[in-house]
């Protein structure tokens, strides 16, 4: 290990480095461990953030929904993979360990989402939840952003997409259950390894693997349509597991399967060699190789169309690979499509309110 760059060998974490954001008119070189408690641990912040609204909307042609909602800013599981660490930098921040350790949470993000859905305007769609950032982290044990929001969704009758790798959201089955028994609701859990030391050093808080399929199976039995996410798929080391995975998942009951090859834009290129350096050494360059030869030579295609499964020779041999298991299993027969019909704004609390 090298123990000249700050945060490697970590506990806990994804990210090894903490490079500084990349709109900051300054930077700052940092010494050996700086800023590094001496037991290797960096502690989780949570900060409030107050926003005037709470759905996200996007016009992206290869995203199967056009808004979501996700309960904070920044991700405490610290998967090294994830595509939404660059957002942490529009805030001054680190993609890297600061996108895992300095968290910014909606604590009033139910009472928002209320607002926006009340708006005489608003016309339902399938609404995502946990596009961005895991929305059953840590803090939600305590704080309960998301189980507010399934609340609010629930009150108005809206449907919702819930996807996360949290055994977390069994505890919001009472919620859920009567929600998809009325076609409004459907969970995706992430599964891109069975590994579990891969799991550990790939997304070190996250929920393990074999309690992730646990999950699955909980979640069918109480009726509510679920999905798994081979997501992302990491040439030379979990493209081994897609059939394992798939086989896995149809067993505990899921009806639905996608993925997402591995994408690796701004900041995260980075970070995602500096941890393959770091766990895997042997085969770092034959990932990377793999990587560009299913991105037309480059380390990151960001083309509609492109990005989420790849081009060539590899990305097609994956795209089979996959469309033959979920075949032999029966998954995607049936195309899931929540209801909107059922969408209602729930009378104010006071008649008086009512006149204005």
């Amino acid at each position: 290990m090298d123990k000249d760059k700050p945060g490697l060998g970590m506990r806990g974490r994804g990210a090894a480095s903490n490079a500084p954001s990349r709109f900051l008119e300054w930077t700052r070189e940092a010494e050996p461990n700086d800023d590094i408690p001496p037991e290797g641990r960096v502690p989780t912040a949570l900060f409030d953030d107050r926003a005037k609204t709470v759905i996200s909307w996007n016009q992206s042609p290869d995203i199967p929904f056009d808004r979501s909602v996700n309960p904070a800013k920044g991700c405490e599981l610290g998967c090294i993979y994830c595509y939404a660490r660059p957002l942490h930098a529009y805030l001054g921040l680190s993609p890297g360990l600061d996108f895992e350790t300095r968290i910014f949470v909606k604590r009033d993000a139910a009472a928002v989402l209320r607002g926006e859905l009340s708006r005489p305007g608003y016309r339902p769609g399938v609404l995502a939840l946990g596009a961005a950032t895991d929305p059953y982290q840590p803090f939600e044990r305590e704080l309960g952003i998301t189980r507010q929001i399934l609340e609010v969704l629930a009150e108005f009758k809206h449907p919702v997409s819930v996807t996360t790798k949290g055994a977390l959201v069994e505890r919001d089955i009472d919620l859920l259950a009567p929600l998809a028994a009325q076609g409004l609701a459907q969970v995706n859990i992430s599964l891109p390894t069975l590994d579990p030391e891969l799991a550990r050093r790939l997304e070190p808080r996250a929920t393990a693997p074999h309690r992730r399929v646990e999950t699955l199976r909980r979640l069918a039995e109480a009726g509510i349509p679920t999905a798994v996410l081979v997501a992302p798929i990491i040439p030379a080391l979990t493209d081994h597991e897609i059939e394992h995975i798939l086989d896995t998942a149809a067993a505990a009951g899921v009806s639905q399967a996608a993925y997402v090859l591995l994408r690796l834009p701004r900041e995260v290129r980075d970070l995602f060699v500096e941890w393959l350096e770091q766990h895997y050494p042997d085969r770092a360059n034959h990932v990377m190789s793999l990587v560009r030869q299913a991105r037309e030579g480059r380390d990151y295609d960001a083309r509609f169309g492109s990005r989420m499964s790849g081009a060539g020779n590899y990305a097609d041999l994956i795209r089979q690979r996959f469309q033959l298991a979920c075949r032999r299993h029966g998954l995607n027969e049936r195309a899931l499509d929540l209801r909107t019909d059922l969408f209602h704004r729930p009378a104010p609390p006071s008649p008086q309110l009512a006149l204005f």
